[in-house]
């Protein structure tokens, strides 16, 4: 099924990095299986594509995937992580304003994005259960361009199959979002809120 999908160079290079990730995680408790993470990843992607094809006006298109990011990822887990350490300082109060700013941040910054890139078939190729859940992986094939490998990891931690992260060619997504989050955070000199009340504009 085609889905336009970011290009390699916009992803910061990184090692390994979904140790890191895995470790926020409790060991599954086997509620989740193989064919349903795999069920999940198809549903995104073909949801993911629907609004792509749909020709939409940015705005509503960016509305549609903030749906599919809040129905579909654990937005929670991947808030927390791309706070890394600081998460550890904010009330529950802040952690839960964040969440919400960030989850609006992504669905913005990768929205815009998905408009711009070239069409891509995606075929689910394999599954493995890690410590966290699901390994699933599978080919890209962009017109023009060498077909690369999409990972994304599934976990059933908050009680429903979720996706908490996606790699490109080894690239962890997250890890590039860490990144980004910890330097807006820097840039207004560790303030917790003032990021919150900025990340709406972010992105």
């Amino acid at each position: 099924m085609p889905i336009k999908l970011f290009s390699r160079r916009s992803f910061l290079t990184s090692g390994v990095a979904a140790i890191g990730l895995a470790a926020l995680l409790p060991l599954p408790a086997f509620a989740l299986t193989e064919a349903g993470a795999r069920r999940l990843i198809d549903t995104v992607v073909g949801e993911i594509n629907r609004v792509i094809a749909s020709g939409q006006s940015e705005a509503a298109m960016i509305a549609s995937f903030e749906q599919i990011f809040a129905r579909y990822a654990d937005v929670p887990v991947m808030a927390r992580y791309a706070l890394g350490a600081d998460a550890r300082r904010l009330s529950q109060s802040q952690m839960r304003a964040f969440t919400q700013a960030f989850q609006g941040y992504i669905s913005r910054k990768y929205g815009r994005r998905f408009r711009e890139f070239i069409g891509a078939q995606i075929v689910v190729n394999s599954a493995r259960p890690i410590k966290s859940g699901y390994e699933i992986k599978g080919t890209a094939k962009l017109r023009g361009e060498a077909p690369f490998e999409v990972t994304f990891l599934v976990s059933d931690r908050s009680g429903r199959d979720l996706f908490f992260n996606l790699f490109i060619e080894g690239v962890n997504m997250l890890l590039t979002e860490r990144t980004e989050i910890g330097a807006l955070l820097d840039q207004r000199g560790g303030n917790i809120d003032q990021l919150i009340a900025d990340l709406p504009r972010a992105g």
